[in-house]
């Protein structure tokens, strides 16, 4: 904030004020007590030469403060904790300590509230844990090294100001010094010429007498001001030497007038300001005075660029008002939004991970909608930390419930976990995997299970399983090469079989055919890929019982016995199953046609010569044949089964 000013001052037609002034105290660690910052709280109509002879007071006490007007201000309050952090880290590395006081202090003061709150956080948490409050202990790695960070600030600063108190005061001296000798012009009896020129080499020496306290710097600057007036009207005896130095002067600050008008061009109000700050401390302190007859006006001049630089900047810090207004109504809603969601909590896990989600995304917004009018700020924040605590607490108190859930479903884990590796060495394949599926697809029924465990118990079971799985697919590599010679043999006999040639012997022929089916199956299982060679072997039984003229039905028969021992060899145990389940489907299905094709006939008002009647006998008779065929296949499975 800017330091109220006393309005009854009037500065000179050089600059000068013409009357003292209460200067600020300074802090016991002679660090500046006035930071001119770039936003105002409320209104106020201030003298603008006041403004900048303060800031020009406290840049002179020390060349590198200045530089803070340089170093950018981030936005502090939408940064992490670790952003800070890193940011105070560079600071301090890459800057002059007395140039990031302003920055130092916004840094830790964001990053104060934000740890306050993740602390206040953990610690409700604690205690909602069953932990004892007087046994609470909580830091994060951020905080430590923000500690460290900031006390190595603190160090520098204090060493750095104590040095400079000292350098300070002996320049103090040297420019007491030099206005007394400048006092002492007057009266010194030399020639006019050796005089002006001891005056010049007392002007280059006060120009290069560094700087001095803030709080002398005024009174110094006017009583040196004060003794240059008076040495020029003593050179009223020689008016060349002084007209010489009036017309440079006047030429000087034409020049700085040009440039403060230019100033009102530049849109950075912030920098333009700056800029004018310079153009006064080079009018004050290196030029001096005009003679009588331009003195007002060129003053006057200087002083409308200067106030025309004033207003623009009063109108910016309106506008930034605006803008922390529009910020207020973006963080209400924020957290009004909060509040929603807290009353509406979640009933599951996933719902709950959604809703954090969501609050996460929600504070995240929070920090990054910008400052808030500084009179509301600790109300604001006050409203959004009690928000997302209540959210909190509601989280707390659901997964502390589900705690109990998970130490059941570790029970049940745990109780897999022992089955899977009591089973892992097994060799019984055709019995034990269809329970190692089965606890596999258990284990994705249960639910979670408490985080600490949650690790371990899933790489003991998931080892269980690999170590069963692994040594059966090694087992069923072995099969494999066993089935492709199985499938070769097969080709090679069913090539043999295209050139079987019947006896016209009925009997004969049908045990003969019979022998190959039963060669047939003797020849083992073949790869599920290469199953087509079973229906090429079938139409070669089609064709040669064709021939034989072979009943319909005894035929499907002795084919269906060679599917049955196919299924019945597989490793599927539910096939057969399946078949039965299928046979017993076809069963009914046919059984309910020839139910309808008998209602249908009792429709048809005719004999058995009428076409249509011929036509549905006809048709129930093939069903009664296929359901026979059926009921003898049924009954084939049943003899498997016994």
């Amino acid at each position: 904030m800017l330091e109220e000013k006393n309005d009854n001052l009037q500065p000179d037609a050089d600059g000068n004020e013409q009357s003292n002034i209460e200067t600020p105290q300074e802090s016991s660690e002679k660090i500046p007590a006035v930071e001119v910052e770039n936003e105002v709280e409320e209104e106020q109509e201030e003298d603008p030469q006041n403004e900048i002879d303060e800031s020009n007071a406290e840049d002179a006490e020390d060349e590198g403060h200045k530089d803070r007007h340089e170093i950018p201000m981030l936005d502090y309050h939408a940064m992490s904790m670790e952003a800070l952090v890193e940011e105070m880290e560079r600071l301090l590395k890459k800057e002059k300590v007395q140039a990031i006081k302003r920055h130092v202090d916004q840094i830790k003061s964001e990053f104060d509230l934000k740890f306050q709150e993740l602390l206040e956080q953990k610690k409700e948490d604690f205690i909602n844990e069953g932990g004892n409050e007087i046994d609470f202990v909580y830091s994060t790695t951020a905080k430590k090294k923000f500690n460290e960070l900031y006390g190595e600030y603190k160090e520098k600063r204090n060493q750095y100001y104590k040095n400079l108190e000292n350098r300070l005061n002996a320049n103090l001296e040297n420019r007491l010094e030099i206005i007394e000798e400048l006092k002492g012009l007057i009266n010194v009896e030399e020639n006019i010429n050796d005089t002006y020129k001891h005056f010049k080499e007392l002007q280059e020496r006060w120009r290069n007498a560094g700087p001095i306290p803030r709080v002398s710097y005024n009174d110094v600057w006017r009583t040196y001001h004060h003794h240059v007036e008076i040495f020029y009207d003593f050179l009223d005896l020689n008016r060349d030497l002084r007209d010489l130095d009036f017309k440079h002067n006047l030429e000087e600050k034409e020049k700085i007038i040009s440039q403060a008008e230019a100033l009102a061009e530049i849109g950075d109000v912030n920098k333009a300001f700056r800029e004018l700050q310079l153009l006064h401390k080079i009018w004050k302190e290196d030029l001096g005075p005009v003679d009588r007859e331009h003195r007002d006006e060129i003053w006057n001049r200087f002083s409308a660029a200067t106030r025309v630089i004033h207003q623009k900047r009063q109108e910016y810090f309106k506008n930034q008002d605006a803008i922390h207004e529009a910020n207020l109504v973006v963080k209400e809603e924020i957290i009004k939004k909060i509040d929603a969601v807290t009353k509406q909590p979640a009933n599951s896990h996933s719902g709950w991970q959604k809703q954090i989600k969501e609050v996460e995304a929600l504070r995240e917004d929070f920090f990054n909608a910008g400052r808030v009018p500084y009179k509301v700020n600790e109300q604001t924040w006050a409203a959004f930390k009690e928000t997302v605590r209540k959210f909190n607490r509601n989280k707390n108190s659901f997964y502390k419930n589900l705690k109990k859930d998970q130490q059941q479903n570790l029970d049940k884990k745990m109780e897999l976990v022992k089955l899977a590796q009591s089973l892992k060495d097994s060799e019984d394949w055709e019995e034990t995997t269809p329970i190692m599926k089965k606890i596999q697809a258990d284990w994705k029924k249960i639910g979670h299970v408490p985080r600490k465990y949650s690790d371990k118990i899933w790489n003991e079971f998931k080892a269980a399983c690999n170590f069963y799985f692994d040594r059966l697919h090694a087992k069923k590599n072995e099969h494999f090469k066993d089935e492709m010679e199985a499938f070769e043999q097969k080709k090679a006999f069913l090539d043999e079989l295209k050139t079987y040639e019947l006896s016209g012997d009925k009997e004969k022929d049908l045990e003969q055919i019979k022998g190959f089916i039963a060669d047939w199956k003797a020849i083992g299982r073949i790869p599920h890929s290469k199953k087509s060679i079973e229906g090429k072997f079938n139409k070669i039984l089609d064709a040669l019982f064709k021939k034989l003229d072979l009943d319909k039905q005894k035929a499907e028969l002795i084919k269906y016995g060679n599917k049955l021992d196919q299924l019945a060899n597989a490793d599927n145990n539910t096939l057969i199953n399946n078949e039965r389940i299928f046979i017993r489907r076809k069963i009914d299905e046919v059984k309910s046609e020839i139910r309808q094709l008998e209602n249908n006939l009792q429709f048809i008002n005719a004999d058995e010569s009428n076409p249509i009647v011929k036509e549905v006998l006809k048709n129930i008779e093939k069903h009664r044949e296929d359901l026979n065929l059926w009921k003898a296949k049924l009954k084939k499975i049943k003899n498997i089964d016994q």
